[in-house]
């Protein structure tokens, strides 16, 4: 029988983690401040020891916080200027980062449900832009996609849906809770007999859950996000007492749209 698992393992920092944490502690310290810049890309990456991609998702955190604002080209207003300092609650964001992964995980999927609940009501009662989605989406389909890599545009799929709803809270703490959720759907990942069925599976949910949205069907849309949530911890076997508080409410492990997996089916 599989167990109950505590806090989601700790594992050495992501490079992106390294990153945040570095300019994290330049904020709070007071070494950085509104109207600072930032260094270049390139010269963080240097002087880290990390890739320009990870300095890249530092950056994309810290601008959904509101921390900071980034512009393009190679001009005077080119890069990363910092526009606020992160105290009270936005401080406790950014070090929700790093203390993500000592969370129990029980907890994790029960906020994912929560925010995630949230996120399709809101966007399936509106009228917001899904194009974002529809190209993560896509990207995924690519045939030659890996495991890790279709595991990795999974979590960004996530995070563009809190996003396009507009809510800066509930998309600033799904990036703080990023690390933690990338880490037990990886440990899960390594669980399955058959990976590409899953992946599969994951891909005709997404695109259902988008498809709810696109209808502007709130109820139906809540229901899909939630059994794709609480069916990938029920078959990775990663938490009993998860499943168990899933089961008194039917509609988070099956989703009725016909084109989604029942449960036992693979």
């Amino acid at each position: 029988m599989p167990t109950s698992p505590g806090p989601v393992a700790a594992s050495a920092p992501r490079a992106w983690q390294s990153v945040l944490e570095h300019i994290e502690r330049d904020l709070l310290d007071g070494r950085l401040a509104p109207g600072d810049r930032l260094p270049p890309e390139r010269d963080l990456a240097v002087t880290l020891g990390v890739g320009r991609s990870s300095v890249r998702e530092a950056l994309r955190v810290l601008e959904v916080m509101g921390l900071i604002r980034t512009g393009t080209g190679s001009g005077p207003n080119a890069g990363a200027v910092i526009i606020a300092t992160p105290r009270g609650g936005m401080s406790a964001l950014l070090r929700l980062q790093v203390a993500a992964h000592g969370f129990p995980l029980d907890d994790v999927v029960r906020t994912r449900v929560a925010l995630e609940s949230a996120v399709v009501e809101d966007l399936a009662g509106g009228d917001a832009d899904l194009a974002a989605l529809h190209r993560i989406l896509e990207a995924m389909d690519a045939p030659d996609r890996n495991r890790e890599e279709f595991l990795a545009l999974d979590a960004q799929f996530h995070l563009a849906l809190a996003e396009a709803s507009g809510n800066l809270v509930i998309t600033a703490t799904m990036a703080g809770l990023r690390s933690a959720i990338e880490g037990y759907v990886q440990a899960g990942a390594a669980r399955l007999p058959d990976w590409s069925a899953m992946a599969e599976r994951l891909q005709r949910e997404h695109r259902a859950i988008v498809a709810a949205v696109e209808e502007q069907d709130v109820a139906l849309a809540r229901e899909l996000i939630r059994g794709h949530i609480t069916s990938y911890y029920r078959d990775a076997h990663l938490s009993r007492e998860t499943v168990a508080s899933a089961a008194s409410t039917p509609e988070l492990l099956d989703a009725k749209r016909p084109d989604i997996p029942s449960e036992g089916s693979s």
